[in-house]
């Protein structure tokens, strides 16, 4: 991975992917404002510990973001709410529930390859590892399945053209900037909300209907907590897994002799999943405001801060993995954070390990050779916030010399 970082586009903060280790654990950006934390007991420490490090971090930009985006966004939501908001969704993803999704996963990555079943090279990220959880997650949602091109339109946006972080730029380019970004958001805002108006018209059994019905306290939640909540759970329910298979396939192929063992022992794909998610961790970056003075790593850090925490880093800290950036399914234990921790802990990761397992299989079932071309290497996302595969391209055919 270290020497080809640079080849493949990986964004240049990602400096864990090019075998570098930060100069301390937690560090303050002087020109940003910002303080990044890097090791995985302290981020382990501040994922755990909600109460002094909050996840409203609109609160410090209180000036340039509009709160209508935040309501029903359980990424920005603290106790109480995030409690109350977490537990009316978390009964569409109950161990049941999600084990009775399995019949249909596997019957969607056949249907998705047979498309491509006869073609030397496939793209893996557009044949399968997209178009497979948006499916899933839009029949769970009730939205068209058929409408993926807007949504990954929609998410690019929202993603590979976000603003550069910091308190200290000017608060009208910020704002400016925001502005564009949101408004390239409210296009999916907007389509959700038309969805949610004819769920309240015609109920469906569907979860967004759910969400329409649902009470908290008594209370039904607004249009904007429903649409917010309802694009967080479509957001987040497929890229994860697009990112986490495509990162798998390419720690195989870049590990040939553990692909080798995994194909033999099916019973090591969970395991080399887990460790992928280690690796090349999909969201790279979490962030947090401290809610108090507290001291990180030995450095004091005041109220009212904005941290960034790297995740990916975290899960490079040599103080907790032996050899780090070896890929090696058989590590045990592996408490890696690539979804998080504590009662913010991603809700969605029993889906996406069930989707990554059912896919990977059958992937290495159907495909003997599955190999990245070197004529037409794999890119990634263009983001700092995100580790994933844009594009995998991948041979199915041994190719012989003339």
């Amino acid at each position: 991975m270290t020497a080809i970082a640079d080849q493949w586009g990986i964004h240049p903060r990602q400096f864990w992917l090019r075998g570098e280790q930060p100069e301390h654990l937690v560090e303050y950006d002087e020109q940003s404002g910002l303080w990044n934390v890097y090791g995985h007991p302290e981020a382990l420490r501040i994922l755990n510990d909600p109460a002094t490090f909050s996840s409203d971090t609109s609160r410090l930009f209180s000036d340039t973001i509009d709160k209508s985006f935040n309501e029903g966004n359980l990424v920005q939501m603290d106790a109480p709410e995030h409690r109350k908001l977490r537990r009316l969704v978390s009964h569409a993803f109950t161990p049941k529930i999600v084990a009775d999704l399995e019949p249909r996963i596997a019957g969607l990555t056949h249907e998705l390859l047979d498309a491509v079943a006869d073609q030397d090279e496939i793209e893996l990220v557009a044949d399968l590892a997209y178009p497979l959880p948006v499916i899933v997650i839009a029949e769970l949602l009730g939205v068209p399945s058929s409408d993926r091109h807007l949504f990954k339109q929609w998410v690019g946006a929202l993603f590979e053209n976000r603003p550069d972080i910091s308190l200290k730029r000017d608060s009208e380019e910020l704002e400016r900037e925001l502005a564009e970004q949101m408004g390239q958001l409210q296009e999916m805002l907007d389509y959700l909300r038309d969805h949610a108006a004819e769920r309240r018209r015609r109920p469906r059994p569907d979860l967004l209907t759910g969400l329409v019905q649902a009470e908290v306290d008594g209370e039904r939640l607004t249009d904007n907590e429903v649409v917010n909540f309802a694009n967080l759970l479509l957001i987040a329910g497929h890229i994860t897994t697009t990112m986490l298979l495509g990162n798998t396939v390419l720690c195989l192929d870049l590990n040939p002799h553990q692909a080798a063992r995994i194909r033999a022992d099916r019973s090591m794909v969970p395991a080399a999943i887990e460790e992928s998610l280690r690796v090349l961790s999909p969201f790279s970056l979490l962030g947090r405001s401290t809610s108090a003075e507290v001291e990180i790593a030995g450095q004091p850090v005041p109220a009212d801060q904005l941290l960034m925490v790297w995740i990916g880093a975290a899960n490079r800290d040599p103080r907790q993995f032996a050899h780090p950036e070896v890929f090696d399914p058989s590590r045990d234990p592996n408490p890696h954070l690539g979804f998080g921790r504590g009662v913010h802990f991603c809700l969605g990761a029993p889906l996406a390990r069930l989707e990554g397992r059912i896919a990977l299989n059958i992937l290495l079932d159907r495909f003997p050779a599955l190999r990245t071309d070197p004529d037409n290497p794999p890119t990634f996302i263009p983001s700092a916030e995100l580790t994933g595969v844009k594009a995998l391209p991948l041979r199915t055919r041994t190719r012989t010399r003339t």
